[in-house]
């Protein structure tokens, strides 16, 4: 029997995420389709979210929910609903975002068990270019009505995994046996958050299903914002220059509110602050300066502090979750977010260096520079802020720096000749056996990366 739960307090748009011609929101509004407590098994609730239509018109469920346990879902869970956008999808050929199901499939119903109600669960049967995300529960024995779901166009999501169990109805004495189980996203590719509906899937048996069975997440790339870089700082005079140029935004990214770990229970995080503002400010620090006022060339060496603090990125990213040189979250035993997710950042966000490896690198840079006669010098490193903002502009918690040691600036006055950045990468085997501790005065135990800047200025 079907009992409606709906005293959960009412719901609060939000932009919708949006992916070609699919709107993506969430409700945490749920109707109770049916529970275990007649059956001779583990206790568990079967859910369909019910986005209110004054809320969210138009939305529609991509599967039923699946949770352990009989408590009343609503106001505490949250999931994924979608619709048609206005506008048709930006390649004419791909159609509609969203289709009803052709048919469904029934996967077990309890027969035998000697419950005193029905119940069934039923995969829909997408029709071609399109898949289901999650299968849909009946108080009967009856197929559900093809306007209970939506199936989603197959170029709009990527294959997932069973994840763990949810429920099996192992004791029941049903005829069939089934099991449902969650669905665990895939690692994401740079550049892309995949996330779940909060859907299950399942399979006529109490074993784990098969790598065959499709399940599948949402795609969506996680765009970037670009402003113009700093200005390259440029020597007027022979004074000593700033040894900080003003920093500049250069680059945005927004994260969906699931993604982000805050000191808020992640449904006032949805009702707060859906999306959180992840941005990259650039500036020029001065590594050093020198004023050759001799008539020959000479050498000037400095020692460039890295930005990185291993420490402060450990802190940071316990504190959001947020990881700049890998997918997050790292999974762990008792992990419990709102929405399964795996979000991963573009490398050209994280990393102004050709090579990603920089965020690992926390030993100081040696650079080398040529002065030419009656010359100053001054060789500038780019230093990166990255702070998480909330919509209200409140940081989320401190930032945190990245120095890159590919992007190193001569400037010179009098001008010359344009200057020549070189900045060799150290072997593999200057790295092998990872970073030793030095005291005030020591040479660190590894090679230092050296930086030749040099100009084409004859003595």
């Amino acid at each position: 029997m079907t009992i409606n739960d709906n005293n959960a307090a009412p719901s609060r748009p939000m932009e919708p995420i949006k992916l070609d011609n699919l709107l993506i929101s969430f409700t945490t509004e749920f109707q109770r389709v049916w529970d275990t407590k007649n059956l001779r098994s583990s206790p568990a609730g079967f859910w369909r979210p019910a986005p209110p239509p004054d809320v969210l018109p138009g939305y529609f469920s991509m599967g039923d929910i699946a949770i352990p346990g009989f408590a009343n879902i609503n106001g505490t869970n949250v999931a994924a609903v979608v619709r048609e956008a206005d506008s048709p999808s930006i390649d004419s050929t791909k159609g509609k975002a969203l289709r009803r199901p052709d048919n469904f499939e029934l996967v077990w119903k309890d027969s035998g068990s000697g419950a005193k109600t029905y119940v069934s669960i039923w995969r829909p049967i997408p029709p071609e270019g399109y898949v289901a995300l999650g299968l849909v529960c009946a108080s009967d024995h009856e197929k559900p009505s093809v306007n209970s779901v939506r199936c989603v166009r197959m170029d709009l999501v990527t294959p997932a995994t069973a994840g763990p169990l949810i429920w099996s109805d192992k004791g029941s004495g049903a005829k069939q046996n089934f099991s449902a189980w969650s669905i665990e996203p895939p690692i994401a590719e740079a550049g892309e958050i995949c996330f779940l509906p909060g859907t299950f899937t399942g399979v006529q048996s109490h074993s784990r299903p098969s790598s065959y069975l499709a399940s599948y997440a949402l795609r969506v790339p996680l765009t970037v914002q670009s402003n113009a870089a700093p200005a390259t700082p440029m020597l007027s005079g022979f004074g000593s220059p700033s040894p900080i140029e003003p920093a500049t935004v250069t680059q945005v990214t927004r994260l969906p509110w699931f993604a982000v770990r805050d000191d808020m229970h992640p449904l006032e995080q949805l009702r707060l602050s859906p999306y959180y503002r992840l941005e990259r400010a650039d500036r020029y620090v001065l590594v050093g300066h020198e004023h050759n006022a001799g008539d020959q060339y000479r050498s000037v060496k400095w020692t460039a502090a890295r930005a990185q603090n291993a420490s402060l990125l450990q802190v940071f990213n316990r504190l959001t979750a947020i990881e700049f040189d890998r997918a997050w979250p790292i999974r762990t035993p008792g992990d419990d977010w709102a929405i399964r997710f795996s979000a991963s950042l573009t490398k050209t966000f994280t990393h102004t260096e050709t090579s990603s490896g920089g965020w690992g690198k926390f030993y100081p840079l040696e650079v080398v520079a040529l002065a030419a006669k009656n010359t100053m010098v001054a060789v500038y490193q780019l230093q990166s802020e990255y702070r998480l903002l909330r919509v209200d502009n409140t940081a989320v918690t401190f930032g945190v720096e990245y120095s890159d040691d590919e992007s190193l600036f001569l400037s010179q006055y009098p001008s010359e000749k344009d200057a020549m950045i070189t900045c060799p990468s150290p072997k593999a085997s200057d790295h092998e056996q990872g970073e030793a501790s030095f005291g005030q005065d020591e040479i660190p135990v590894l090679p230092t990366e050296q930086v030749m800047v040099t100009t084409d200025t004859a003595p």
